[in-house]
Formats: C-alpha cells, sequence, structure tokens
C-alpha cells in the first residue's frame, strides 16, 4: 500500500477510534435494547414531552452506531480491495480504492467533530457577546476586528446573525457589541470561543508605528428554546429605559427606546437597542434567561465552569488565544497549542480548526492530537 493510502487508513482509523469512545461503544448495544425495551411500554406516550425526548436519544445513539459502523466497513472494505489490486495487478482497482479512502477521511473527520457536539444545549442558537478590556482605543478597534471576524464565521455556516445591542468606541471601533446568531449547533461550534483574546501589532493610531497589545473579552451562551422554562422573579430585576444611538440623519432613534435589564441576585446586565421598546424588553428578558441558563449549565459541568472562573479580566494572563501580527504572523490558541500563521484567513472567519481542537479536548481532557496519538 502506497504510503498516501496508509496515511488514509491511519487518519480514518484514529477518528473512528475517537468516535467509538465518544459513544461508548462498550455499552451501546446494551442502551439500545433499553431504548427500545422502553419505547415498547404501552403508557409511553402519557407524557409525551419525554416520549419525544426519548425517541430522539435513541434515534441518535441507533444514527451514530450505524454511521460509524457503515464508515468502519467502507474502511475495511476499500483496504481489501487496494490488497487484492495489489495482489492482482490492477492498478484501477488500487485507484478506485484509495480514492475512495480520501474521501472517507473527510467523512469520518466531520463526523467526529459532530459528536463532540452533544452538550445539553449544543444545537441551541447562541448570544455572543464582545467587550473592549485593555489597551483603550486600540482594543475598541480589536473589538471590532472580532466582530467581523465572528460574523464572517457564522456567515460562511449559512447562520443567521442578528445584532442586538452595540457601543461604539470614543474614538474608532466599538466597546461592546452583542449578537444573536441563529443555526443547528451554533452555540455548540461557539462555546469554545469564550475566553481573553488578545492581539499584537503594529498599531494604526500610533504615529511612531510601535507594536501594541490589545485585549478583548468573548462571551458566549445558549438561546433558551421554549422547551427550558427559567425563572425569573420581577422583584430581582431593575428595567431601565434609555435613548438609543442611531446610524444618524434620517434613521437616528430619538425615543427612550432601548432597554437595560439587571438581574440583582448575579449582577447580569442585557441591553437591546432594536426601534421598539416592546421588542427590546422582549429580546433582553430572553437574553437574561439565556444567561441564567447558561450559569445552571456551568454549575452542572465543572470544566466549563472552571474555564469561565479563569477567563478573569479582559487584559495580561487571562487570554485563550493569541493573534500576533507584529513582528511575525501567529494565531495560537493557549488552551490546545492549535496555531496557524493565516492570521488573514483566521480574520477573515476560517476558524473551525480552533473550534474543533477545543471541542476535541473533551476526549479523556486531551486536545484532539493527543487523544489522536493515543490512538
Amino acid at each position: 500500500m502506497r504510503a498516501d493510502a496508509q496515511n488514509a487508513v491511519e487518519a480514518i482509523q484514529k477518528s473512528l477510534d475517537l468516535l467509538r469512545q465518544r459513544m461508548d461503544w462498550d455499552t451501546a448495544q446494551h442502551r439500545l435494547e433499553e431504548f427500545n425495551a422502553r419505547v415498547e411500554d404501552p403508557d409511553l406516550w402519557n407524557d409525551t414531552e419525554n416520549a419525544q425526548k426519548l425517541m430522539r436519544d435513541r434515534q441518535s445513539l441507533v444514527d451514530a452506531m450505524d454511521s460509524y459502523t457503515a464508515m468502519k466497513q467502507e474502511l475495511d472494505d476499500n483496504v481489501e480491495l487496494i490488497e487484492l489490486g495489489e495482489v492482482e495487478g490492477d492498478a484501477d482497482v488500487v485507484t478506485e480504492a484509495e480514492t475512495a479512502l480520501m474521501a472517507l477521511v473527510d467523512k469520518a473527520a466531520a463526523k467526529e467533530l459532530e459528536a463532540l457536539l452533544d452538550g445539553e444545549a449544543d444545537a441551541n442558537d447562541t448570544f455572543l457577546e464582545i467587550n473592549s478590556g485593555a489597551g483603550g482605543t486600540e482594543s475598541c478597534d480589536w473589538a471590532s476586528m472580532l466582530a467581523r471576524m465572528y460574523v464572517r464565521w457564522a456567515e460562511k455556516r449559512g447562520y443567521k446573525v442578528e445584532l442586538q445591542s452595540e457601543t461604539p468606541g470614543e474614538e474608532a471601533g466599538i466597546k461592546s457589541a452583542a449578537y444573536k446568531i441563529t443555526g443547528h449547533n451554533a452555540y455548540g461550534w461557539l462555546k469554545s470561543e469564550s475566553g481573553v483574546h488578545r492581539l499584537v501589532r503594529i498599531s494604526p493610531f500610533d504615529s511612531a508605528a510601535k507594536r501594541h497589545t490589545s485585549f478583548c473579552s468573548v462571551w458566549v451562551y445558549p438561546v433558551v428554546d421554549d422547551n427550558i422554562e427559567i425563572d425569573v422573579n420581577p422583584a430581582d430585576i431593575r428595567i431601565d429605559t434609555y435613548r438609543s444611538s442611531g446610524a444618524g440623519g434620517q434613521h437616528v432613534n430619538t425615543t427612550d427606546s432601548a432597554v437595560r435589564i439587571t438581574h440583582a441576585p448575579t449582577g447580569i446586565v442585557v441591553t437591546s437597542s432594536e426601534k421598539s421598546q416592546h421588542q427590546n424588553r422582549d429580546i433582553a428578558m430572553k437574553a437574561l434567561k439565556s444567561r441564567l441558563y447558561q450559569m445552571e449549565l456551568d454549575k452542572r459541568n465543572a470544566a466549563i465552569n472552571e474555564a469561565h472562573e479563569n477567563k478573569g479580566d479582559a487584559g495580561w494572563g487571562n487570554q485563550i488565544r493569541s493573534y500576533v501580527l507584529q513582528p511575525y504572523q501567529m494565531v495560537k490558541d493557549l488552551r490546545t497549542n492549535h496555531e496557524t500563521s493565516d492570521t488573514k484567513g483566521v480574520l477573515d472567519g476560517d476558524l473551525d480548526p480552533f473550534m474543533a481542537a477545543t471541542l476535541a479536548m473533551d476526549v479523556s481532557g486531551k486536545s484532539r492530537a493527543e487523544a489522536q496519538a493515543e490512538g
């Protein structure tokens, strides 16, 4: 077998090993049998909501098992074809099987990543907040660059992006911005972006052309769907209205329509500055409930909770990722050590490799490279 084909086989096998580990293959059949037994219970549909959840969970397990089995069989079949073709000197058979293997590499890698998005709220839409940190005007400009980066990433995936609120910087950029991003697994993908992001570059605002370091914090939390009940005591919140800043000219908003909700027990503050005050109240309340839900998720997940607690202020020592544009080109994630010199691509929304590497740390607490190396 040629080297490139052998490398493809090894890559596929490592992806399959991680899939097998992720779904706990050794107990999968037993769990499926338990699901099947519960489905046959004549009283199952007395509780429609639980029944639907059971059916979804069962189908998810069936799909995962079928996908793994099919890819494993496809791998074995093509390896066998290559060996047979080499023995018989049939180059066409070998080439066809090698081509199939190359396609299977991408398919297996994609399934591997999908398997990592199995958290309670991973499939939900998400809110994304960006706040400038240490660095003044530089930081505000960096915040606008991050906002563009995430918007571009979302648009490439076909997600819908809605600006919820924005506070402009005094000289340039933005002090803060909040977006709602709608699409399947939006929260699952973006949740790994919560943390402090550090930029190093020659400042466009410094006449001496000195190198500056800027920081921004990113906060991601899931949109609460209708099936999740979050109770908010009216006595715990304060609702303030204030004048929104519009685009200028005929579009300027001159009414006190923007809404800010402060949740006293947690200190959470959410805002919305659409034109309708009623709409803003609704958006802000949904954002508050989502933040409260995120806090509950954090309590249930020690690893996520620790990551948010360690996020700290948007300044030195707390960053999760560095974007270095001077004196060299490098974006490096400090949690996974994943890095690339394609800074332009990253700032244009090519974030999937970074998200994938962070998601894969869920596998035995190791980076994807470490987990595959042990596969």
